[in-house]
């Protein structure tokens, strides 16, 4: 049996062949702590290999699914390089190893799903959001680089003009919204939330488990050739983006809770 209790920030329970993992760092809105950045870039490896796990729900604790970036978090990966080199091959895995694993994952997006909250939604296989939750990928808003992935699903969900203009201004839309051009399946009620999300992942776990897994398999093939034709660029341009002028503005303003003045350092 696999200990799921070494993963830092994260709570798993199992149900009859349904994994709940969820984002457990709810006093942060579970932006990505170091510990949760970890921790997501192995479990799934672990996921694949659990014989008694068919689907798994990936959702958030309290009111937000992940805020994304942690602001302390990032001002010290800033002053101590060391730190952003750590995560490096983290976020490359977070990506590699959700799409390599062969259990259908569903986002249940409980709140917000901002940054790095959202890449993870949008790499996982079926998306349900209540209807208060928002979404969106304001990296530029942090002086960054969609680099964790974001930069890469984003137009292969919803094309190419559409995910330009949201990566480009980091503006947030609404689930109906995303829902509509395509970005996420489905929007429900918060009160119906648990009841959508859960029938359809106790219909899959009911269901022909192996030919779902090979499916899901095939159908990454493209997903996967993109991730590896993009991320190590898209990692490097982030992190040039990490050790800009306007990220340390940025960082400095959210901190004193203040408009960034950006200069285009």
């Amino acid at each position: 049996m696999i200990d799921y209790s070494i993963y830092q920030d994260l709570l798993v329970e199992k149900d009859n062949g349904v994994m709940t993992v969820t984002l457990n760092v709810p006093e942060a809105m579970n932006a990505f702590t170091p510990g949760l950045h970890n921790a997501m870039s192995r479990i799934w490896s672990d996921i694949h290999d659990d014989p008694e796990v068919d689907v798994v729900v990936l959702t958030g604790a309290g009111r937000a699914f992940s805020a994304g970036g942690n602001v302390v978090a990032m001002q010290k990966k800033i002053d101590d390089p060391a730190q952003w080199d750590e995560i490096v091959p983290e976020a490359k895995r977070i990506i590699f190893r959700m799409l390599e694993c062969d259990k259908p994952i569903i986002a249940r997006l409980n709140g917000h799903a901002v940054g790095l909250g959202a890449t993870v939604a949008l790499f996982c296989d079926i998306i349900i959001a209540a209807d208060h939750a928002k979404i969106g990928d304001p990296h530029v808003s942090a002086g960054l680089v969609a680099g964790d992935g974001g930069a890469g699903i984003w137009p292969q969900l919803i094309g190419f003009a559409r995910a330009k203009e949201y990566l480009f201004t980091g503006d947030l839309m609404s689930a109906t919204e995303a829902e509509r051009i395509g970005l996420i399946n489905h929007v429900v009620s918060a009160d119906e939330l648990d009841d959508k999300v859960y029938s359809l992942a106790r219909r899959l776990a009911s269901g022909a488990s192996k030919s779902i897994r090979w499916t899901k398999q095939v159908t990454n093939i493209p997903l996967r050739q993109l991730a590896h034709s993009m991320m190590d660029l898209s990692i490097s341009v982030e992190t040039q983006s990490n050790f800009s002028s306007d990220h340390q503005e940025a960082v400095t303003a959210f901190t004193n809770k203040r408009k960034p003045n950006f200069t285009g350092g």
